[in-house]
Formats: C-alpha cells, structure tokens, sequence
C-alpha cells in the first residue's frame, strides 16, 4: 500500500496545484470516503474515493495541457465565481478541465498560464523554484515628482507589510508622462506572489498604480506570442521552463 499526500495526489491529477488543493482542504471541498478530508493527511490512490466539489478525483490525470491567455480586465483569476462574474476558464476549451496558475487581479491584465498539470503549478506558484514574473506598471506619481533611486533601492529591499516581505528581484524605472501628465511606467520582475503584491509595493511609496500587465512567466514572454486580449494559445511545457 503506498499513500500519499492528499494535496500531491490532487495536484497529480491535474485538478490544481498543491496550493490550491490545501485551499480546498480547509474550504471542506474535498471529501476522502465520503469524510472531510484533512491538511496533510494521506491517502491510498488504490482504495481510497477523493472528491473535490463534489467530482471524483482519478488517479490517472487526463492528456496534460497548457494554454497561454492574454487576460482582460475585468475577468477573474479563478476556474469559476459565485456572483457569475467571467473567469479565465470561460476562454479556453471545457475539456480537459484546466485551472490557471497563480492570479491576476481583476483590474489586472497580460499573461496568465492554464493548465492540468499539477506539478508545474506547483513549480511555478511556490517561492522556492524562484521562477521570475514580469510585469508592467504604469504609475502615477506624487507632486513631489519621482524618487527613480529610491524606488530600486525599497523595492529590492524589500517592504514589510502584514507579516510578509515584499520584494522586488529587479526594477528599472521609465518616464512616459504626456503633457500635463505625471506619469512613470515600472519595469519590475517578482518570484514571489504574495496578494496584490505590486499594488502593496507602490502604495508603500506614494505611487497609485494605474495599469498592472503580466508580461512574462518563466521562459514565455506575452509579446513572443502576439495575443490580443482574450485570446489564447496552446503551448508546450518546455516553452515555460
């Protein structure tokens, strides 16, 4: 009998990451034999009966696939909302059923990667893969004008808010603004994902962020692509690590 993690056995399905399958843990999602499951527990992919709201988990994960979206705004990060809001599920193909790795806020946009390959969800969301994110961030600055140096500086050193470490791997800072405009685009690259990160960030120093856009995940950039907003393409699993 080999038994394995509740959340490595979900996420090797191709129901969603590990992360995500603890989520659904605490959440009540997940039923083993009919019996709330519990975070850590183990199970007997031979014996044991796994559900996640309310479907049965197989053992042997449908044929992996990985779509590249070009996320709107306006649509969210999750595989599905109960106020009926568009998920970035309604974009792709139904079959095989995907889940997107990690998040885009709602007024955020760019690339977002759906997939039902657990174990790249897992590499790509948690920290200590330390697989780069790069985004786009066009800003509005205080009267005072912008600190360009002091902005690198407190961005790679990191800002400490609600117990985490916000944290910029690297950050170059342009002008952009039009005439009677004060206006900076950020070029900042993350291997961490903490909630509203980039927003955090710049709110910490005076700036309101005007339009977020992901533009790079690993390997695959958004602009090797040429996707319009709302659309997607299949890619294959080396062209993101």
């Amino acid at each position: 009998m080999v038994r394995v993690r509740i959340n490595k056995f979900i996420a090797d399905a191709g129901i969603c990451s590990r992360r995500q399958a603890d989520e659904h843990i605490r959440c009540g999602d997940v039923l083993v034999n009919g019996e709330p499951a519990q975070p850590g527990m183990k199970v007997d992919p031979a014996t044991d009966q796994v559900t996640v709201c309310g479907k049965p988990v197989s053992s042997e994960p449908e044929q992996l696939v990985y779509y590249a979206l070009y996320k709107p705004t306006g649509v969210i990060s999750t595989a599905s909302d109960p106020h009926g809001r568009p998920a970035v599920t309604d974009l792709v193909p139904d079959s095989p059923r995907v889940y997107p790795v990690g998040r885009l806020d709602l007024n955020s946009e760019g690339l977002i990667l759906l997939t039902n390959d657990g174990q790249l969800a897992h590499e790509l969301m948690h920290p200590s893969f330390e697989h780069e994110k790069e985004y786009e961030v066009l800003v509005h600055c205080p009267p005072a004008g912008l600190d360009r140096d002091g902005i690198v500086d407190t961005f790679t050193a990191g800002i400490a808010a609600d117990g985490e470490l916000l944290r910029a791997d690297r950050v170059s800072v342009g002008n952009v603004s039009q005439p009677g405009e004060n206006t900076a685009l950020l070029h900042i690259i993350l291997h961490t994902g903490y909630n509203r990160q980039i927003h955090r960030m710049c709110e910490a120093v005076g700036l309101s962020v005007i339009k977020l856009r992901r533009v790079r995940i690993g390997k695959l950039r958004l602009h090797s692509l040429a996707l319009g907003s709302g659309e997607y393409q299949e890619i294959d699993r080396s062209e993101v690590l």
